[in-house]
């Protein structure tokens, strides 16, 4: 059965006091209105699923412990196996220490030799609060991802006010964040280095064919569904700055448009900075739906553009706690949920971000009609 909306009439375009209601939606608005409804019913599914699977792990573990136990011959076996349990505990809390203080090493030395990589937040106003809720998302994993690399970035935060930074202060360790905050635009933050600055575009023609360490590579970070195509272009035209896009079409044929998110961008950087090769860093990051490599619809389900356990996992690390690996399996795709906020899930994955990778259309596609764009947003054939 096709699923249709009610069309609405001249007379029906208004409310009971006669005044002229909002215009009724396009045919292209409706079918994407339905679109994004069969998704949230998806998501939906997914989430109750996913929290029924967490259940009964934590159940068969907890059964499997207290078996163990109960199976024990004496009571000083019993005592035997819970000390070997706390040692082991102990012993990978060491790791993870461990591991946490090489990690801050590495943060500290980029801070003063990395390559820099800046996020511009200052289209916070072009915005709904989901869309910025979903760009939070993303810049913790960017972090996140920078701090397990071996050779990370100095990550710049440009623009960091408003909504945007009232959102990222609720993340549990941001203050401890070893990342550059700058509530001021980066044109004004990094004048001195105004030469130097390069705005990753795909609206770009130059292209990127190497990381100058001299260089400081600027990425939007404005998830805007593709309403505000060529904008980074534009305002790195007005700055009087350089520009530049990715070679991706020198080694993939994307089965869309060039839109990734944030998060794939700083990535595709981070690993090109470790590998040297454009290629690797664009299979290893780019997903496979992108790529042409399967069907949209189906993959989105399985995509994981955002790890949600490495979220957990660095956010305990920010705050001096260790995670098992079992309760990091428990917790897979959980994203910080002491925080309050919801783990990143596929529409948000689907996010377009004008940035390096941003689609390649020419035509300004926003539509002016408030209502049809409230409608749509966040929607795509």
């Amino acid at each position: 059965m096709v699923e249709t909306l009610p069309r609405t009439t001249p007379m029906d375009q208004r409310n009971g006091n006669g005044q002229a209601a909002a215009p009724a939606l396009s045919k292209n608005a409706r079918k994407k209105l339905l679109k994004q409804q069969r998704l949230e019913a998806r998501k939906a599914e997914r989430k109750a699923a996913e929290k029924e699977r967490k259940r009964q792990e934590a159940e068969r573990r907890r059964r499997e412990w207290e078996e163990k136990l109960a199976a024990a011959a004496s009571e000083e076996e019993r005592a035997r196996l819970i000390e070997s349990r706390r040692e082991t505990r102990r012993e990978r809390m060491e790791k993870r220490s461990e591991e946490r203080e090489m990690k801050i090493g590495r943060l500290r030395r980029a801070a003063e030799l990395g390559q820099k990589v800046v996020v511009d937040l200052e289209f916070a106003h072009l915005m709904t609060p989901n869309e910025i809720h979903s760009l939070v998302q993303q810049i913790m994993y960017c972090y996140a991802v920078n701090g397990r690399c071996a050779s990370p970035a100095h990550l710049w935060l440009t623009g960091c006010r408003g909504e945007i930074e009232t959102q990222l202060q609720r993340l549990p360790g941001f203050d401890k964040w070893i990342i550059e905050k700058e509530s001021r635009p980066y044109i004004e933050a990094l004048q001195d280095n105004k030469e130097n600055l390069v705005y990753l575009t795909a609206d770009a023609e130059t292209i990127l064919d190497e990381l100058d360490p001299k260089k400081i590579y600027i990425i939007g970070g404005l998830v805007d569904r593709n309403r505000w195509k060529g904008i980074t272009m534009k305002k790195a035209n007005d700055q009087g700055i350089q520009s530049a896009r990715l070679p991706i079409a020198n080694y993939l044929r994307m089965s869309s448009s060039q839109v990734l998110t944030v998060n794939q961008v700083v990535e595709i950087l981070l690993t090109f900075l470790e590998t040297r090769d454009w290629k690797s860093a664009f299979f290893q990051v780019i997903p496979p739906r992108k790529r042409g490599e399967a069907e949209a619809e189906e993959v989105i389900e399985d995509e994981k553009t955002i790890d949600d356990a490495d979220i957990v996992r660095v956010e305990d690390e920010v705050e001096g706690e260790d995670v098992d690996d079992e309760d990091i399996r428990v917790q897979k795709r959980q994203c910080i949920g002491e925080s309050g906020t919801e783990g990143i899930e596929d529409e948000n994955a689907e996010d377009s971000v004008r940035t390096v990778a941003a689609s390649v259309d020419e035509a300004v596609n926003f539509e002016g009609n408030m209502h049809t764009k409230e409608a749509t947003d966040g929607l795509r054939e």
